[in-house]
This record gives C-alpha cells, structure tokens and sequence, in this order.
C-alpha cells in the first residue's frame, strides 16, 4: 500500500517528504482555502516536491466545465491528477479526460455501485471516504474491501485510495483490504512512527550507553 499525504501545506509535506515514505498527495477546496493561496499557486509547489500523483479538485460542477479546469490543472505538472466529484456530470468528465489521456480520481465515493460506475467511466483512481461513512454509522473498511475485492474480481485496473482516514487504526485496518493507497492527514500520519514501547526502548539503551562508558 503506497502512502499519500491529504493535505496542502507545502511546508508541512517537506518535512514528510523526508521520510522517504510519502508517494503522493490529494488536495481539496477546503485543504488549499486553509492555504490562503489560489490552487495554482499551491499545486506546482506540491507537484515538484513529490514524484507521485498529486490531485487537484475541479470546482466546476458541469461535465463541460469540469474538462476545461481539468486541462487548465493537468498542464502545470506531469504529475497532476484531476479530482472529480462522482456525480452523473462528473461521470461524464472522467469518460471525456480518459479519452484524452488525463488521468482521474473520482471522489466522494461512498457506495460500491459508486466506484464500480467511475472504473468503468475510466477513472484511474476512486476515492471511497472511510470517516464520513462511520459517522453515519456504516462501516469504512469494509467499503474499502468490497471495492478491492470487485476490482479484482473483474480485473478492473482503476486504483482504490482509502480517504477521509480518521485514525491509525483506520491506516492499519486499510492495510489488510489490499488497497493500492491511503491518503493520510499529517496528524495521522506523526502518530504512525509512534510507540510507547519504542520510546522506552530507545531510552533505555541510551542510558545503558551511557553506563558502558563510565565503567
């Protein structure tokens, strides 16, 4: 499973990106508006500091309208993926930008028809929300399962990237589905290296070091 950070904070994202474990990053409207800076003075910052996929969310809510961002976003870096809202127009956009070799992540993904429509429209990426579902009392993961275990059923090629991660129990439960992604916040993503028992550890044979030099 390859790590995205879900975020737009391009200071934030280098001191993740040193690492060495972040792929790609998937943005929002809401994620740049907290940048106060246009998404097009966001994206190419974001893009040269990953080598992965970076997505950029089209705001525009007809399919036409959504090409034409599509292609406006697509041409400041290689590596930009148009985000696209599952919606009948949306639908119609990711068949239109398959057609012109500009790749897609379908998202606000909630359902397995859902992802199962946008594969088939030729979206490279669907993003099913894992935090959203829990609050309304269904169950994340398991979409995230179900949609990995459709897509391999009918050797469908299109990417599952587990979003809306709440938790690192949400990051270790997406792990066993198989899906190809997480797209994790920086908050989850600091409290992943973490472990009282490494901490311990770790001080523990500092200070024993420490002894061995005395003696």
């Amino acid at each position: 499973m390859k790590i995205f950070m879900d975020t737009a904070d391009v200071a934030e994202l280098a001191a993740y990106v040193d690492w060495g474990v972040v792929w790609g990053v998937t943005t929002n409207p809401s994620l740049i508006a907290k940048t106060g800076r246009p998404q097009e003075e966001v994206i190419p910052k974001i893009a040269a500091l990953v080598s992965g996929p970076v997505s950029a969310e089209v705001i525009a809510t007809d399919a036409a309208g959504m090409v034409e961002e599509a292609k406006k976003l697509s041409a400041i870096a290689p590596n930009v993926v148009i985000k696209i809202p599952c919606t009948a127009e949306g639908l119609r956009a990711t068949k239109v930008l398959a057609y012109l070799g500009i790749p897609t992540n379908v998202t606000l993904i909630f359902s397995l028809s859902q992802a199962m429509l946008a594969a088939r429209a030729g979206a490279t990426y669907v993003s099913p929300f894992i935090g959203r579902l829990d609050d309304i009392g269904e169950d994340g993961v398991k979409l995230v399962a179900d949609i990995v275990a459709a897509f391999k059923l009918y050797q469908i090629e299109t990417q599952v990237i587990a979003a809306s991660i709440r938790s690192v129990k949400h990051v270790e439960e997406v792990m066993l589905t198989g899906c190809h992604i997480a797209t994790i916040p920086t908050k989850v993503l600091a409290q992943m290296i973490k472990h009282e028992l490494t901490d311990k550890g770790l001080a523990a044979f500092i200070a024993d070091y420490e002894k061995s030099k005395k003696a």
